[in-house]
């Protein structure tokens, strides 16, 4: 029942999460704002993350998940009310800003609340469970969000958005006494810092690989709204694109719960990259829906089978005490890519256009595919 009630609130902060970046992005660019403009908003949902990860997921071990996990769903609808009431550019920053902070609280809470639950020989199943959850969400946002703005224009189609976090707060508060409240254990020798941590070769190969694949993630949501509106799509039709995407990685992950007692975790990194590549690689010569809902699915279905085998990874390595701490330390990474892939990206797509931003990305898959393929056990 827990479990149930954990992807429940994933999906209903998802919603709102993933439908606030397509709808910032839409937005931004119908006030007139530039490709590297676009980026600057996308890299500030994680900018903040980017510092205060390793701090949330220590806050988590001390305090368990109930209370973080409440106020991250109250930012994050907070944060996508913000340009309803207020419509401007100026408003889209601060948006960014507090709902990426708010979902950071979220997103690990629920990855340690997770991991906390499940046996060891059933983790990556568990993982692969909360993986669907996040489609589910990743899914309905951004057709959430592009039906909105179509239909009611930006305005009331944030209002719509910050529905879904708000609905998850509610909920949890009837049952927040469901999730572990009580402090974690101290570790073994006391307190220690990051680099015990980061000296860990377990630990630190999963962290680059989780960080490569974030990097495929990233791009997509960053980039599709601006490709398809370059080549005349509407916001619908790149809801319905990136939706696509979404609906890829739910399809692979209704298998991985049986998949993740067959595979083994390194084989499944290496080939999501792979396919990754190959996907990204493809992407400039599609200049219509089809074929551009033809390689997200393939993309979706790289990228989305991967993520539950880095979380088992990551939860099975991690020193008592400290699961929410490593979460930490990956999210940080995570938000890292999330901060400067964007501007990165904005800045080589104003200059050369959109395909080179898609061919760096399909080689850096490319590389990591190879480099996870040949990781001695």
């Amino acid at each position: 029942m827990t479990l149930r009630l954990i992807i429940v609130l994933t999906v209903l902060a998802h919603v709102g999460f993933v439908g606030s970046r397509v709808t910032v992005s839409l937005h931004a660019i119908a006030l007139g704002a530039s490709p590297l403009t676009v980026g600057v908003l996308m890299s500030l949902y994680a900018a903040l993350p980017m510092l205060l990860a390793v701090h949330a997921g220590r806050r988590i071990d001390r305090a368990g998940v109930a209370g973080p996990l409440f106020a991250g769903l109250l930012a994050v609808s907070a944060g996508v009310l913000l340009p309803a009431a207020w419509p401007s550019l100026g408003a889209l920053f601060f948006a960014a800003t507090l709902i990426g902070t708010g979902f950071l609280f979220v997103h690990v809470a629920l990855n340690n609340v997770v991991g906390a639950l499940a046996a060891p020989e059933a983790r990556a199943v568990s993982f692969a469970w909360l993986a669907l959850g996040f489609s589910v969400g990743g899914f309905f946002g951004p057709l959430a969000a592009g039906f909105a703005i179509d239909g009611l224009g930006h305005r009331l189609a944030f209002l719509v958005l910050a529905v879904f976090p708000g609905i998850a707060a509610a909920i949890l508060w009837q049952r927040r006494r469901r999730l572990p409240a009580h402090a974690a254990p101290k570790p073994d020798g006391g307190e220690r810092n990051l680099a015990d941590l980061l000296r860990d070769p377990r630990l630190r190969q999963a962290f680059i690989a989780s960080a490569v694949l974030a990097m495929g993630w990233d791009l997509y949501a960053f980039v599709v709204p601006i490709y398809g509106t370059r080549i005349g799509l509407s916001a619908s039709l790149i809801g319905i694109v990136m939706g696509t995407f979404s609906a890829a990685t739910f399809a692979v992950r209704l298998a991985l719960p049986a998949m993740a007692r067959r595979v083994r975790e390194w084989p499944m990194v290496a080939a999501a990259m792979i396919i990754a590549s190959v996907s990204y690689a493809l992407f400039p010569l599609a200049q219509s829906v089809a074929p551009l809902m033809a390689l997200s699915f393939l993309l979706g279905l790289g990228l989305g089978c991967a993520q539950p085998f880095i979380m088992s990874l990551l939860y099975a390595a991690s020193p008592p005490g400290r699961q929410g701490e490593v979460i930490g330390i990956r999210t940080t990474l995570l938000s890292g890519s999330h901060t400067v892939l964007p501007l990165a990206m904005g800045a080589l797509g104003a200059a050369l256009g959109m395909a080179p931003v898609f061919w760096s990305m399909a080689l850096v898959m490319l590389a990591g595919g190879v480099i996870a393929g040949r990781r001695v056990k």
